[in-house]
């Protein structure tokens, strides 16, 4: 019996039709992954290592006179032993310039003492060559007009600066003392105090390791102390003299009141216990060992009396700036540096450190520390030393402004550190990630105007690559996900967007996290990324390492969410970035082609691919791929015809065996965007022209290729030009072909290209001509409750071949009965249930099924079984 022409069909459907608003359902969700629409994978960018460790790389903006030097002589002359004295236990309050003259305290409105000349002229001589310099520095005409002061007022009592002298000096005899007081008249004793130091001398003595006991000297006020051999003494120790008077007779000798301090701290007899033990220590199990190093022997014996010295000194609590003989220890290890030994100058390093010295001293030592962890095969004996943890402790807790290049060298020590898996471990443990965080708070602190400003962007540099590595790291990544971290990275990016070394060490720590979800999470949180990083794009267009990790990051953030796409589209002037950067490394991929194909035969090397511009372009493109997956979005690009032009101009000029990535995500950004039925749609403008360049893809060797030319097909045969295009051009018969490559990915769009060609009625008869039912029936057999779209799809074309059917013999020829066969078994929901694995996907087929395949299968199979009955 004929079907009746008035039968209620269901109009042909198109390949890709535009969805229609439906309640959410788990078939939704199938339909949707499976959908046109896809976003773009690629590879994050790759950055081969320095060959050699530098501060700053061979990438580096910075020209080599505005860095510090990556390669220095260093020995003993570039430590300062000036600065390794103890220091001071109190903070001394600054000096007058006021010369003050003393009065007496019994008349101090009315009797001013002057001094008077000695009582003959041998005396005068005794004590010339100790007083002469002080008579040069003070005129007794200063001294007339001097304003008095009572004495008393204003007194400072401070405790001893250096406790380097025993203990048994103090019973010298007074005649020393006594000889110095006749360089100025007697004072009454209430009137002044004599104050005399005994002190280890500044020269060659001192720099001995045993030290010999010191001088005594007279200071007066506002004036540098001189001693009893005519040398200056500011720092000397301080001793009261009045100590030594004769018993039972009044002190003549004069109170330097003008000082306005007096010595505290004679008695306290643990002090004094403290220092003996010490010196004790210092005899018996330092002083043995510093001999042993004076000897300069084999470097292997030099190495093993360092680690004894640095038992000892952490034995007797002497590391840090508490040991009295700091000096006399410091200069033994400076001498040392001279050696070219690695493990020695490890050694020396850790000591030196742990003795913390500062200034020029500590840049010093930092430049040992960089210098020994810049040679690699030095990782295996920094691993096992404790250098790191005094490093860090220089990181922590010395001033950012006056140690700006100390620092410097030490974040290199421990970026180069980073590289070893051991020490990167071990960095984490011990809370770098979260320190050094800090310390980028406070970098970000110091403002533009500041001048420190531009030096701690040098440091900042070798910050953020120390973090670029351990952003490798799974726990120290966690730790750099959180939002406050974000937060700073982009703080230092909006501050320093000028500093390019900077910058790229940044977006390179953001591109590797970026490839998580955690972190694009934390990083869509912050308003003012998309801002930041469209302003780097416009502001270092050309710096290709910047632009290409960017882009990726872009990438990465479009393709998880549409809050994400929406966020960059609103952007003012994103998508005018996009096109114009993408229309620069066009260019610039072009005239490299250009130049490499003029160069061809003459001696050139094979053409890179992916060149840096292909790779920028590249993963722009996915970039816009992303976009277009937002309904409006994806509308908006379609309608843009410089975005469209430009793409299509990727498949004009450049082949699949040029750059089969780039054709690939070119290719997918079209399928995207013709999707959308837009009104003045800059693809359907194009639709002819891309035909064409898609046919040239359809011939390509590549099976992704070929797939994504399917595709786009598959949404432009929407049209009846295409549809002509494709039949004049033989492409049916490679869609018909495809079908046998047992492939769901290559069957899926093959099959909605069919579907399309057979709403137009001239076109349907191919199909049998050329062996399609066959193929479709071989499909829906293969694949059938697997896929229950491809399955609903195949039973589409089938309906449309069928409109205008006869007889079921004439329109399935033999394969009619298999067919019938086929159709029953898949409407048995019992045949349908067997292919569910889980719960979940059960569910999920179930609906389909029942929504989707059911009512279209069940059309055919009545249709079929009502002509074939009757033929």
């Amino acid at each position: 019996m004929q079907a009746s022409k008035t039968e209620n069909r269901k109009k042909p459907e198109p390949f890709y039709r535009l969805s229609v608003a439906k309640p959410t359902t788990s078939s939704d969700i199938v339909n949707e992954a499976r959908g046109a629409l896809r976003t773009v994978r690629t590879q994050r960018p790759f950055t081969p290592a320095d060959e050699q460790r530098k501060l700053f790389g061979s990438r580096s903006s910075r020209c080599p006179q505005n860095r510090p030097a990556s390669v220095f002589s260093l020995d003993a002359s570039s430590f300062d032993l000036a600065e390794s004295r103890p220091l001071s236990g109190v903070r001394l309050s600054p000096l007058a310039n006021k010369r003050v003259l003393i009065t007496s305290e019994k008349d101090e409105d009315s009797s001013v003492f002057l001094p008077k000349p000695p009582a003959d002229a041998a005396e005068v001589r005794k004590v010339s060559s100790a007083g002469k310099d002080l008579f040069r520095t003070t005129s007794l005409g200063d001294l007339f007009s001097a304003q008095a002061v009572p004495l008393g007022q204003n007194e400072e009592k401070v405790d001893f600066e250096e406790p380097t002298m025993m203990m048994n000096n103090l019973d010298r005899s007074n005649n020393n003392c006594l000889a110095e007081q006749k360089l100025c008249t007697s004072f009454n004793d209430e009137s002044g105090q004599l104050i005399c130091n005994e002190h280890i001398t500044r020269s060659g003595s001192e720099d001995s390791i045993e030290g010999t006991p010191g001088k005594f000297s007279l200071q007066l006020r506002a004036e540098r102390s001189v001693n009893s051999n005519g040398r200056f003494a500011d720092e000397e120790q301080q001793f009261p003299c009045n100590q030594m008077k004769e018993p039972g007779k009044k002190s003549s000798q004069p109170r330097s009141s003008g000082w306005k301090r007096r010595v505290t701290g004679l008695k306290d007899e643990r002090r004094i216990n403290q220092w003996e033990e010490e010196d004790f220590f210092w005899h018996i199990k330092i002083l043995p060992i510093l001999h042993e190093l004076e000897k300069k022997d084999n470097i292997e014996n030099l190495c093993l009396a360092c680690t004894k010295l640095y038992q000892a000194l952490n034995e007797g609590n002497m590391l840090g700036k508490r040991c009295k003989r700091r000096r006399v220890l410091l200069k033994t290890l400076y001498k040392l540096v001279d050696i070219d030994s690695d493990p020695l100058s490890l050694k020396l390093a850790k000591i030196i450190l742990a003795m913390k010295v500062d200034g020029r001293n500590l840049l010093s030592v930092c430049k040992l520390a960089f210098k020994i962890c810049r040679n690699k095969e030095n990782d295996f004996i920094v691993q096992n030393d404790t250098l790191l943890d005094y490093l860090l402790e220089v990181l922590r807790n010395e001033d950012l402004q006056k140690n700006s290049e100390a620092l410097v060298y030490c974040m290199g020590a421990i970026k180069f550190m980073s590289g070893n898996a051991v020490l990167l471990n071990e960095m984490v443990n011990k809370g770098a990630v979260e320190m050094l965080l800090q310390l980028m708070k406070q970098i970000n602190n110091i403002k533009e105007h500041d001048t420190y400003f531009s030096n701690l962007g040098r440091l900042l540099v070798q910050l953020t690559a120390t973090l670029r590595t351990l952003a490798d790291f799974p726990l120290a990544r966690r730790r750099l996900s959180c939002s406050a971290a974000v937060s700073e990275l982009f703080v230092a990016l909006e501050q320093r967007g000028s500093d390019e070394d900077m910058c790229t060490c940044i977006v390179r720590i953001l591109s590797k996290l970026s490839s998580y979800n955690d972190f694009c999470a934390a990083l869509a949180d912050c308003s003012r990324c998309y801002f930041l990083f469209l302003a780097l794009l416009n502001k270092h267009q050309k710096q290709q390492g910047l632009v290409i990790r960017i882009i990726c990051i872009l990438g990465n953030l479009t393709a998880k969410n549409d809050q994400s796409r929406e966020q960059f589209f609103k952007e003012k002037g994103s998508i005018n970035t996009l096109t114009s950067l993408f229309q620069t490394y066009y260019e610039l991929d072009l005239n490299a082609q250009t130049w490499y194909h003029g160069r061809k035969g003459k001696g050139t090397k094979h053409l890179k691919h992916p060149s840096e511009e292909e790779d920028v372009l590249i993963k722009l493109i996915r970039v816009l791929a992303n976009l277009s997956i937002h309904p409006s979005i994806g509308a908006a690009l379609a309608a843009s015809h410089p975005v469209v032009g430009l793409l299509v101009t990727v498949l004009e000029y450049k082949s699949v065996d040029d750059c089969e990535e780039l054709v690939i995500n070119a290719a997918t950004t079209i399928n995207n965007l013709s999707y959308y039925q837009v009104k003045n749609s800059a693809v359907q403008d194009k639709k002819l022209h891309i035909a064409e360049m898609l046919l040239k893809l359809l011939m390509s060797d590549n099976m992704d290729v070929v797939v994504e030319a399917v595709r786009v097909f598959g949404n432009l045969s929407q049209h009846h030009e295409i549809r002509d295009f494709i039949m004049q051009k033989k492409i049916y018969k490679f869609m018909i072909a495809l079908l046998d490559s047992k492939n769901r990915d290559v069957c899926f769009p093959a099959c909605g290209v069919l579907l399309n060609l057979t709403v137009d009625k001239n076109k349907r008869a191919f199909l049998l001509e050329e062996g399609g039912i066959g193929k479709l029936v071989d499909c829906l057999q293969d694949f059938g409750p697997a896929d229950w779209q491809l399955s609903c799809l195949i039973c589409k074309t089938l309906w449309n071949c069928s409109e205008d059917i006869t007889s079921a013999a004439s329109c399935f020829g033999g394969d009619t009965n298999t067919l019938l066969v086929l159709l029953t078994s898949l409407l048995d929901e019992e045949v349908e249930l067997e292919c569910s694995l889980d719960r979940a996907i059960k569910d999920c087929q179930r609906l389909y099924w029942e929504r989707e395949f059911k009512p279209v299968a069940k059309k055919l199979l009545d249709r079929i079984q009502s002509h074939h009955s009757s033929s």
